[in-house]
């Protein structure tokens, strides 16, 4: 299994029925056999479903909707992103049904803004990264810890009636909540203070992340 050098280029990608659903260049931070940990910066380069990229720079909702049952028919298009305004650090288990991010404020001292549970698939490793599938349910958390909420149930719930989020799926989303939720309240992995990751500090020296020409290639390995 490639392990990857800090600094050095991370992707990671949705993969839904062997076609790219998305794409995020990220720096490596650590990847060790309990996680493999990357970040970025404001300017990485990222793809993603046209219906999305549009929503994001439009604000219409309705747009966005669309990008479901695109996924549902295995009928989209990708477009370029840059990512915006926070820099982001992602903490990837090996085996689990999620992912714990943290978001910063990189202009007003890095200050740590929020902590984000992405519900998706267990990561596979690939050459250039690792793919998983975004579950489209997510959990917010304060940077304190004292409060969270749920985001994207509607989405969630849509692609569960179109069959994008399988009963499988479903079961292990289940479990990860009650996962993820003693977690915050055990102050384990990312969430313990002893971890660090509050005072997280971005490289300023590193390049914009760029993805690779071949990026929708999905036979990496």
């Amino acid at each position: 299994m490639k392990r990857f050098a800090v600094g050095e280029t991370v992707v990671r990608r949705d993969v839904y029925r062997g076609k790219v659903w998305s794409a995020h260049s990220l720096h490596a931070v650590s990847d060790t056999d309990e996680a493999l940990v990357a970040g970025c910066r404001p300017g990485a380069h990222g793809l993603g479903p046209t219906s999305w990229v549009e929503s994001t720079k439009s604000g219409a909702k309705a747009v966005r909707r669309q990008a479901v049952p695109d996924l549902a028919a295995g009928q989209w298009e990708l477009s370029s992103w840059r990512w915006q305004e926070t820099a982001v650090l992602l903490w990837n288990p090996p085996g689990t049904y999620f992912s714990i991010n943290a978001f910063y404020d990189p202009a007003l001292d890095h200050r740590l803004l929020r902590w984000y549970v992405n519900f998706q698939r267990p990561l596979r490793r690939t050459s250039i990264g690792f793919d998983t599938f975004d579950l489209f349910l997510d959990l917010i958390v304060d940077p304190g810890l004292s409060r969270w909420t749920w985001k994207d149930h509607d989405e969630y719930a849509h692609a569960r009636r179109l069959g994008v989020v399988n009963d499988d799926d479903h079961r292990a989303v289940d479990q990860a909540r009650d996962q993820v939720l003693a977690m915050v309240a055990a102050r384990e992995g990312p969430f313990q203070p002893e971890a660090g990751w509050a005072g997280w500090r971005s490289d300023p020296g590193w390049p914009e992340a760029e993805l690779p020409p071949d990026v929708q290639m999905v036979d990496h390995t």
